[in-house]
C-alpha cells in the first residue's frame, strides 16, 4: 500500500547529490574513498568523541563493538527487553548470551532491575536509547563501574545524544534521524578500541596485507557512496534535530486531551513520535484507510521465538507492546500535515476539543 503520509521518509535536500557525484567522478567508490574518513571525523566531532569507525549497518556496529571488547562464547550481555531484535542478535552473533532486563515507563531499560540479572559471566551492559529517549546513563555507568563491566550504547535511534559508554553504535538506515540508506558507525574515545573496530570490519587483514588472517572478522565496511550521503546529513544534523523538536511539540499539542490516547514522556531527540492508544488496531486500520501509515511498538525480546521465555506476559515491556504505536515522523512533515493526522485521530475517537 502506498501512503500519503508514510511513517518515515529520508530528507535528502542537502549536499547529498553533490557529494555522491563527486565520488563517482573521482572513482573512489569503495571503502577506501576519502568520504568515509570525512564522515567518520565529522560525526565524531559532532558528538565530541575522538574516533568514529563507519561500517555497513547499525547491527554490524553493535557486533563489532562487542567483538572489539572481547565478548564471545560463555559471556553474558545485559540487553533491554524493549528494543529492536538487532540488539539481542548482535550478542548472539558473537556466541555470547543476551540476558534481558525489563523497561521502565519511558520504555528504556530500568536500571533498578539490572543488578539482579548480573552473574559472574556478565561482561557488558547494552543500554538502548529507545525512540530518542536517553537512558539513565548515570545509574548505568555506576553499575558498570561497581561490577567492572563494559558499556555498549545502542544509539541507533538517538543521533544527537552524546555517548558516555565505551562504544556507542549508530544506525544510518533510511528511517533514522540521519541516513546513508544503509550503514552504521561506532564512536569511542579509546584509540585501541577504534583500531580494533576498524581491523574487525575489514576482515582482519595484517598491516602488510599478506592474506594471513589471525582471527575471524567481517566485511562490514561502508562504501564511499554511503559515506557521501552520510556526510551531507551530518552537516545538517542540528537543523534536522531542531525540525524534529518542532514536530514533537506540534504532535504534543494536537493530541493532548484526546480520550483514548496516552502521550509518552518527552524525548531527548525525536526519532519516532510514539504513543499509546485504546483500540489501537482499529485506529491503525482507520488511519491506513486515510492514507496515514503507523507502526507497532517493539515486541519484548522474551517473546521472540529465538529467546522465548515463560515470564513475558508479566513484563512491563509487554504491556507497552500491546497498545503502542508511532506516527509519521520525518522532516518534510508540515504543520498542515500534522494537523490533518491529529484531526483524523480525533475523529476516530469522536473528540472535537
Amino acid at each position: 500500500m502506498t501512503f500519503r503520509y508514510p511513517v518515515s521518509q529520508p530528507g535528502l535536500d542537502g549536499r547529498e547529490l553533490e557529494y555522491v557525484t563527486n565520488t563517482i567522478n573521482d572513482g573512489w567508490i569503495s571503502s577506501q574513498g576519502p568520504y568515509v574518513q570525512r564522515f567518520e571525523q565529522a560525526f565524531a566531532d559532532h558528538n565530541s568523541i575522538a574516533y568514529g569507525v563507519a561500517c555497513s549497518s547499525g547491527t554490524a556496529a553493535l557486533t563489532l563493538a562487542l567483538r572489539a571488547l572481547g565478548i564471545g562464547p560463555g559471556d553474558e550481555v545485559i540487553v533491554p527487553e524493549f528494543t529492536m531484535i538487532a540488539s539481542a542478535w548482535a550478542v548472539s552473533y558473537t556466541g555470547a548470551t543476551p540476558v534481558f532486563v525489563d523497561c521502565g515507563d519511558d520504555l528504556n531499560i530500568d536500571p533498578a532491575r539490572i543488578e539482579e540479572r548480573i552473574t559472574p559471566r556478565t561482561k557488558a551492559l547494552m543500554p538502548v536509547h529507545v525512540y530518542g529517549r536517553r537512558c539513565d546513563m548515570d545509574a548505568i555507568m555506576d553499575i558498570a563501574f561497581q561490577y567492572n563491566l563494559r558499556v555498549v550504547e545502542d544509539s541507533a535511534e538517538a543521533h544527537g545524544i552524546r555517548p558516555v559508554g565505551d562504544i556507542a553504535c549508530f544506525s544510518l538506515f533510511a528511517n533514522k534521524i540521519i541516513t546513508a540508506g544503509e550503514g552504521g558507525i561506532c564512536l569511542t574515545d579509546d584509540a585501541r578500541l577504534a583500531g580494533q573496530l576498524a581491523h574487525l570490519r575489514a576482515m582482519a587483514f595484517t598491516t602488510d596485507h599478506s592474506f594471513l588472517h589471525k582471527k575471524p572478522a567481517y566485511n562490514f565496511r561502508m562504501t564511499a557512496l554511503q559515506a557521501a550521503v552520510a556526510l551531507a546529513q551530518v552537516e545538517r544534523l542540528p537543523e534536522i534535530l531542531a525540525t524534529r523538536r518542532d514536530i514533537e511539540h506540534r504532535y504534543d499539542q494536537g493530541l493532548k486531551d484526546i480520550p483514548g490516547i496516552a502521550l509518552m514522556p518527552p524525548r531527548d531527540v525525536l526519532w519516532m513520535y510514539d504513543l499509546r492508544a485504546e483500540r489501537r488496531d482499529e485506529l491503525r486500520d482507520f488511519l491506513a484507510g486515510e492514507g496515514i501509515e503507523t507502526r507497532l511498538f517493539f515486541k519484548p525480546m522474551s517473546r521472540q521465538p529465538g529467546y522465548l521465555a515463560p515470564h513475558w506476559p508479566s513484563l512491563n515491556a509487554n504491556r507497552f507492546a500491546e497498545d503502542g504505536l508511532y506516527l509519521p515522523t520525518y522532516t518534510a512533515l508540515t504543520a498542515a500535515d500534522q494537523d490533518h493526522i491529529t484531526g483524523k485521530i480525533r475523529a476516530f475517537y469522536g473528540s472535537t476539543s
